[in-house]
């Protein structure tokens, strides 16, 4: 089961990779995720720009509607992986 995983894994991130544009990324994501699910990840994503932007807890879970357990998860994940999390942040914040 792992191998099915790692080429369906493998497949599914040279898809997204592969996507040329704001349309394209959005067109993809309604048709492969739920609404939910597509929710749930860029609410994580804001949550983790409001982090980088020490906003306290109460201020990001009234922002967001992310429970407490999930900005402390996406402040652990920055935390592991800070340098990962500046360069998104920072390319995002150049594009929007």
């Amino acid at each position: 089961m792992d191998k099915v995983r790692k080429v369906s894994e493998e497949y599914f991130f040279s898809a997204i990779v592969s996507l040329e544009n704001f349309d394209d990324a959005q067109r993809f994501f309604k048709i492969f995720c739920t609404d939910k699910e597509t929710q749930l990840i860029a609410q994580r994503l804001y949550v983790a720009k409001l982090l980088s932007e020490n906003k306290v807890y109460s201020e990001i879970v009234e922002k967001t509607g992310a429970s407490s357990a999930t900005v402390s998860r996406v402040k652990r994940a920055m935390e592991i992986d800070r340098e990962y999390f500046d360069k998104l942040l920072g390319t995002l914040n150049g594009k929007l």
